[in-house]
């Protein structure tokens, strides 16, 4: 343990002196995070609902795509749009692909975790509703998503996380987001493994800000359990 050289471990100077210019960076993780959560919010509820219609023309198209986006790696998915697109005549920039490719891949698991939610909204609630006059949109607006929002809250939270950390791997299509603007450093400097280390608790910083979050939102939907 003596002859351990703790310096070439981490070196808080060049941590201290790269922060800066890291979280020049965290523009672009929060703006892919942020909005390809948005989207996929969108999204994932409308393949929710084709997920569980009682007709196989929506049901069977939107299996299949949660199914692909669930067994392909984002990675794949990125390099696809940014990559390989342009070899038909599509193209992108970087954030647009990494923008499309998060949203369109976060949609599927929200889509899971929006189904589970309201098929665990008891159906009495629905069968009231109907006995109450209230149509379809009706009841679910004012009825079931209210309930069940606060039954997806925490897996959407861990949906959340996990995009936010995810956003690293658009370093791989050249976004300047924090992970690439550490890797340029790291690689400068010949010390990459401050630049991870810094990294890591950045984005551990995000996510806790993140939790604080989540928590206050179950608190805030607890009244309709």
């Amino acid at each position: 343990m003596n002859d351990i050289e703790w310096g070439l471990l981490f070196d808080p100077q060049l941590a201290i002196d790269s922060l800066p210019y890291v979280l020049g960076g965290i523009g672009y993780t929060l703006l892919i995070s942020i909005v390809s959560m948005a989207i996929g919010l969108v999204l994932g509820f409308f393949l929710s609902l084709a997920r569980t219609a009682p007709y196989r023309l929506l049901e069977w198209p939107a299996r299949l795509y949660i199914s692909f986006m669930r067994g392909v790696p984002i990675l794949v998915i990125l390099f696809l749009l940014y990559f390989a697109l342009p070899v038909i005549g599509i193209q992108f920039t970087a954030v647009q692909a990494a923008l499309i490719g998060f949203s369109i891949n976060s949609a599927a698991y929200i889509a899971e975790v929006f189904r589970s939610s309201l098929a665990s909204v008891d159906k009495g609630q629905w069968e009231s509703s109907r006995a109450l006059g209230l149509t379809y949109w009706q009841s679910m607006r004012r009825i079931i998503l209210p309930q069940s929002v606060r039954i997806a809250i925490p897996p959407l939270s861990n949906v959340y996380l996990d995009l936010i950390k995810a956003s690293s791997l658009a370093a791989m299509i050249t976004v300047p987001e924090v992970f690439q603007k550490a890797r340029i450093v790291g690689a400068r400097e010949y010390d990459l493994l401050t630049l991870l280390i810094l990294v890591a608790l950045i984005y551990w910083a995000i996510c806790s800000i993140m939790t604080v979050l989540q928590n206050y939102l179950e608190k805030r939907f607890e009244g309709y359990l």
